[in-house]
């Protein structure tokens, strides 16, 4: 017999078989978001974002009262996975097939990494199937947005019940690795010499560029096409098929001159990681660097962020803290006391970031 059942009760349902916890009112949040393009990933990887991206939007059709949002959300939740390890790029993994595409992603073997807390950080997906640990484990992991961990208690074993599972662990120090230190100049100074020796070029149509002279406080409106600026400038430059490429260039007066494609060469870090941590660079040099906002509350310090940061930047932030709800900002983390002092210190150090006027 065929019986009708509502939207509420398919969001439950999904929700009891990935293991999440069913609320009272069913909706698309970040828990429910994350689970589901686990899934889609163990299915379909590797693919492209895109087709991540689709086969979620088809399946939650009807089912979200966000749908002119959604697309935005899953795209967020694409990326969150990437930095905290359940997806990995390309340049994150090794194969021989050459129908692979250089924008695609792959589902990340399961794995885990032990934090300072010694609660257990989870990532990683287990090909066509909704979870990868048996009840006595999947029962004590905690969700949070579109992280995974595992509270230890005084006499768990738990590393090596996830090492029995099968699970790989990684070191702090393997899965938190960042590019070497330099200064601001320095890192400037590397890619206009890189730059310098491309051959010239013609006009590239619909270039937009990073407009360093634009409020650090709002990414999407430093976005804009060249006009009459001189300089080095981070910028993206459209291709046939596929998303805009990430490349540094140098213009003349608004017009282009020469341009240099991200990633470099042997670089292990992501077009974008590598253009936004440039950008720091440029907006530091011109004595306008990015910003933060640190805000003390009763549960630790709160960091707001009002641009992208690297993966690896970020990834320190979702192991040494949580995310939480946004107020005003591109996203926000709230770090324990005992590691908020480390953390702020590496984002002014390696980023060259600065403390906002708001901040406590």
């Amino acid at each position: 017999m065929i019986s009708r059942i509502t939207s509420q009760e398919v969001l439950s349902g999904c929700r009891k078989v990935l293991g999440l916890p069913v609320e009272q009112k069913q909706v698309v949040d970040e828990l429910l978001l994350a689970g589901l393009l686990r899934r889609s990933a163990g299915i379909h990887c590797p693919c492209s974002r895109t087709t991540l991206r689709v086969s979620l939007l088809e399946s939650l059709d009807y089912l979200s009262t966000d749908q002119e949002n959604l697309s935005e959300r899953v795209d967020a939740a694409i990326e969150a996975l990437i930095v905290g390890g359940d997806l990995l790029e390309l340049n994150d993994v090794v194969t021989e097939d050459t129908a692979v595409k250089g924008t695609w992603v792959f589902a990340a073997p399961p794995s885990f990494v032990v934090r300072p807390s010694n609660s257990v950080f989870l990532f990683g997906i287990v090909p066509d199937q909704d979870a990868f640990l048996p009840s006595s484990i999947a029962d004590h992991i905690v969700y949070d947005g579109y992280t995974r961990m595992i509270s230890t208690q005084s006499g768990d074993d738990i590393v090596h019940e996830l090492r029995e599972q099968g699970l790989q662990q990684l070191s702090e120090n393997v899965w938190l690795k960042s590019p070497r230190r330099e200064t601001a100049k320095t890192m400037l100074d590397r890619f206009q010499s890189l730059l310098a020796k491309q051959p010239p070029s013609g006009s590239i149509s619909d270039l937009s560029i990073l407009d360093p002279t634009q409020p650090v406080s709002y990414y999407r409106g430093r976005w804009t096409t060249p006009s009459k600026q001189t300089g080095t400038f981070v910028a993206r430059r459209p291709q046939e098929f596929g998303a805009p490429i990430w490349c540094v260039i140098h213009l003349e007066a608004g017009e282009l001159v020469r341009f240099l494609d991200l990633p470099l060469e042997q670089s292990r870090w992501r077009a974008c990681d590598t253009a936004w941590h440039l950008q720091m660079a440029i907006d530091y040099i011109r004595g306008s660097p990015q910003r933060y906002r640190r805000i003390v509350n009763n549960e630790g310090i709160r960091f707001d962020f009002f641009s992208p940061l690297p993966q690896w930047s970020q990834r320190r932030l979702m192991i040494f803290g949580r995310s939480v709800p946004r107020e005003k900002s591109l996203f926000s983390y709230l770090i324990p006391p005992s590691e908020a002092e480390a953390e702020e210190k590496l984002l002014k150090q390696q980023l060259w970031l600065s403390p906002s006027e708001e901040s406590q």
